[in-house]
């Protein structure tokens, strides 16, 4: 049975439950390279609230928070306004029930709206999970960053991922 997600616009109040998320992943993963837990003023460094062309999303599963996503520059500068980079983040329990995919679905949804024309995925490169993850949602690989990362004692490349829309 396919998951019931809806996207609900991220707001102040919702940024507790992002950062139990995140944090997860921060103590638990090389899925990002901060290596110790944010604060929520940190937060609102990289996720946008009200911004009116980059937003930021809770993941909701029959109501209930299951994740978050958003869309970001990928520079800040006017050449780049076409192409918006992505993020997605579930609860470390929510991978393979198909919510990442429908999440996708809406954001891909939301990015054509807001006239997007490329995203782009930029993911550790030991991340297996997320790299199949886009390569089976037709993003295809075009940047590998050899070595740029050191998390838990690893040495990590980054590579990136685009789709165009």
């Amino acid at each position: 049975m396919e998951p019931d997600i809806t996207l609900k616009e991220l707001t102040a109040e919702d940024l507790p439950v992002v950062k139990q998320i995140y944090d997860w992943y921060v103590v638990h993963s090389t899925a990002t390279f901060h290596t110790e837990p944010v604060t929520t003023d940190e937060l609102k460094e990289f996720i946008y609230i009200g911004h009116p062309r980059f937003k930021s999303w809770l993941i909701l599963n029959q109501e209930q928070p299951v994740g978050y996503c958003y869309l970001t520059n990928y520079k800040k500068r006017q050449a780049y306004d076409k192409t918006a980079e992505l993020t997605i983040y579930l609860a470390h329990d929510g991978a393979a029930k198909g919510i990442g995919k429908a999440a996708l679905t809406q954001l891909e949804a939301h990015a054509r709206e807001a006239g997007f024309k490329n995203l782009l995925a930029i993911i550790s490169g030991d991340n297996d999970r997320s790299i199949h993850f886009f390569e089976k949602n037709g993003f295809f690989k075009c940047a590998h960053f050899k070595n740029v990362g050191e998390k838990f004692g690893k040495v990590l490349d980054v590579v990136g991922y685009q789709k165009e829309l």
